[in-house]
C-alpha cells in the first residue's frame, strides 16, 4: 500500500542527491590482549545521545583516506594511522529543512590509534570514549556499524600496529 513502507510517500517527491564521508574504526590492540575501539556520543535527529563511529564529509581535493584520517582527529581529538579500506555504508535520509532526500555512503577505514595522547577535538561529538570491542558491538546504535566492528576483530592489519609511548597508554 502507497505510503505505508519504510519511507512516507511524501519522500518520493523530494529531489535526491548523493553525498559521501568517510570515517574510521580506530583500534588499539591493549596488553590485555584485548582490541580496543575509538567511539563517540553525538545526539541523533530526535535529540537522544547515540554511540557512533567518528566520520564526516570529504573536503575538496581530499581523498577517502585523508578526509577519515581528518575527521577522526577533530571529532576524538586521537590521531591514527590508517590501514586500509574496511568497507562501505550506504543509507538513505531525509533532510527536511531543504527538502532533499540523500543517498549517503560513508567509506570506513581500519585504523590504528597513532599513540599519542589525545589533542583538541571539534564539539560535535559530546563524548569520546575507548572500549573493548565486544563493548563497541553493544555500544553502536547502528547495525551496519556493527558489522564493521565485527570485520575489525578479524582485520588482518596490513601495517604494525604504530609504537605505543608510555604517557599516552595511561591516558586510554
Amino acid at each position: 500500500m502507497p505510503g505505508h513502507g519504510r519511507y512516507p510517500r511524501a519522500m518520493a517527491r523530494y529531489p535526491t542527491e548523493r553525498a559521501t564521508s568517510a570515517g574510521g574504526v580506530v583500534c588499539d590492540d591493549r596488553p590485555d590482549g584485548r582490541r580496543w575501539v575509538l567511539l563517540i556520543a553525538r545526539r541523533n535527529a530526535a535529540g537522544k545521545p547515540q554511540w557512533t563511529l567518528p566520520k564526516g564529509g570529504i573536503e575538496e581535493g581530499e581523498t577517502n583516506q585523508q578526509a577519515a584520517l581528518r575527521e577522526v582527529r577533530e571529532e576524538t581529538g586521537f590521531g591514527a594511522v590508517a590501514d586500509q579500506l574496511l568497507g562501505t555504508i550506504d543509507y538513505w535520509f531525509v533532510w527536511r529543512p531543504d527538502q532533499v532526500r540523500y543517498h549517503k555512503f560513508v567509506h570506513y577505514f581500519f585504523m590504528w590509534w597513532d599513540g599519542q595522547a589525545a589533542g583538541p577535538r571539534d564539539d560535535e561529538a559530546e563524548h569520546v570514549e575507548w572500549v573493548p570491542l565486544e563493548v563497541a558491538l553493544v555500544r553502536l546504535a547502528h547495525r551496519n556499524e556493527r558489522k564493521l566492528v565485527e570485520k575489525a576483530r578479524n582485520a588482518v592489519p596490513q601495517r604494525p600496529q604504530p609504537p605505543r609511548h608510555a604517557a599516552a597508554a595511561l591516558e586510554g
